[in-house]
């Protein structure tokens, strides 16, 4: 079916909870008529937050929602073209089938032969016709989902949301499920927006994929812009397997990663410091002397229908799945055509954080207070006899008129155990390996988020203090 026009539009949408948590930042997307959207992300980044935004059980604290054109922010859900398919299907148990599927037409006072008509039509959907007389405690999970489903479309919804809808099923009818929900879509023409942390079920039903992390959109594309041209490497790390590496451009169409230099297809200029990706079905392994770097097979895993092959090359580690087997000390060279290397100009990390100034004009930071005071930082500035920090003009500073803000480099700041050791203590809540170290995402006890590069390999969800040395800070005057 032809896809024309927007039937839904978000527009600098944001939700801030009271405790001021920010669960959706700044989102914009424009939904096409007949569409199969699904919103993509870990746990907790506001792909949900969206969906009952869309749906009316929550209203953005900024931005507009369209539809059709014409803005429902304040329309209630009832008065909304939409229905929810909910992960626990939310079926009435003390209902049959025909009674489960009916209710939402009775309570619209639907004259009956409609009701009768339009229930049957929908059971015939699903597959389940026959069903009608059934309770809902006789029918396994996948055959309860298509009842939720069904409950749904008989209404007959402008758009279906579906939040991660097949998260109570086993793997193999999860799989049966995303076949047949493809097919219905195809079927109905309606526009489907879908919820998931799974990739597999983004990239195999999906016309659009939009990449959510921490309430922003990453990446919005097709399944196969998402797959091969991942805009940054939080992408490449969620969608699919990846070996993502640091480097830099030598030359033209040439990068250098992991100890070796190799020709590409994305053109940036010589010197840019990069991150290549390089999918683990794209690495081949060679004879040594045909291959751009070397390295010594670490571990061999068999998956069924590949081998997972971890090869190590200094400090880096790269895996390789390939239908070849290997052997676990194997000296082994690795080829990457330039078609499979893809190159993004690599992102500026640095954490940047404010810290507060006390009354003896010195830094403090959670707490702690900072060698560093005001005069280190505003250019010819001086101290008075009774502490009053003077600027270059002889103007007296006002702390409570200017803010200090402090810069300092994931690889500049390390992690311990020891929770009385450093600046802040936090919790690990993303990690990507990068070939020769760990980027960490450390949430902390100000709500702020710091990324800390670091070789040791620490879990997700650890308790961590950071230890951020003073001598590698940098700091700015921002007036307020």
């Amino acid at each position: 079916m032809e896809k024309t026009g927007n039937i839904i539009e978000l527009k600098d949408v944001s939700l801030v909870y009271e405790d001021g948590c920010k669960a959706v930042d700044s989102f914009n997307l424009e939904v096409r008529r007949g569409e199969f959207v699904t919103l993509l992300g870990p746990s907790g980044c506001g792909k949900t937050t969206t969906l009952r935004m869309i749906a009316g059980f929550s209203k953005p604290t900024e931005g507009d929602i369209l539809l059709n054109g014409r803005s429902i922010v304040d329309l209630p859900p009832y008065e909304r073209p939409v229905n929810t398919v909910f992960q626990r299907y939310a079926l009435f148990p003390h209902m049959n089938i025909y009674e489960n599927i009916a209710f939402g037409l009775k309570q619209k006072k639907t004259p009956r032969d409609v009701i009768d008509r339009k229930v049957r039509h929908v059971l015939d959907l699903v597959d389940l016709e026959g069903f009608e007389q059934r309770r809902v405690n006789t029918l396994s999970g996948g055959q309860q989902q298509r009842i939720a489903i069904a409950r749904a479309l008989v209404n007959e919804p402008e758009i279906l949301l579906l939040d991660e809808p097949l998260g109570a099923l086993d793997l193999k009818m999860r799989k049966e499920m995303q076949i047949e929900l493809k097919d219905m879509h195809d079927k109905l023409g309606i526009t489907f927006i879908y919820v998931t942390h799974d990739q597999e079920e983004a990239l195999t039903m999906s016309d659009k994929i939009v990449v959510m992390n921490e309430g922003r959109i990453q990446q919005t594309g097709t399944p196969e812009d998402i797959y091969n041209e991942p805009i940054n490497a939080f992408v490449a790390d969620f969608i699919g397997d990846s070996n993502i590496f640091n480097g830099i451009m030598t030359g033209k169409l040439k990068a250098r990663f992991c100890g070796g230099e190799f020709d590409c297809v994305d053109d940036y200029k010589e010197g840019t410091h990069i991150t290549a990706v390089v999918r683990p079905e794209d690495v081949e392994l060679t004879e040594p002397a045909k291959g751009t770097i070397r390295g010594t097979v670490d571990s061999v895993i068999f998956k069924g229908v590949h081998y997972e092959i971890t090869v190590l090359s200094g400090r880096n580690e790269i895996v390789s799945q390939t239908v070849r087997s290997a052997q676990p000390g194997d000296y082994v060279g690795i080829h990457v055509d330039p078609d499979n290397i893809h190159i993004m100009m690599a992102e500026d990390n640095t954490n940047y954080f404010f810290v507060d100034i006390n009354r003896d004009y010195q830094l403090e930071y959670n707490g702690h207070v900072l060698e560093t005071n005001l005069t280190k930082i505003i250019p010819a500035s001086h101290r008075t006899e009774d502490g009053t920090v003077l600027d270059a003009g002889g103007e007296a500073v006002d702390p409570r008129r200017v803010r200090i803000r402090a810069a300092i480099k994931p690889g500049d700041m390390e992690m311990t155990d020891d929770q009385e050791a450093g600046l802040i203590q936090g919790t690990i809540s993303n990690l990507i390996y990068k070939g020769d170290h760990y980027s960490y995402i450390i949430h902390t006890e100000l709500e702020q988020d710091f990324i800390v590069d670091d070789e040791y390999l620490w879990n997700m969800d650890d308790r961590v203090s950071l230890l951020m040395p003073e001598e590698k800070m940098v700091f700015s005057v921002r007036k307020k």
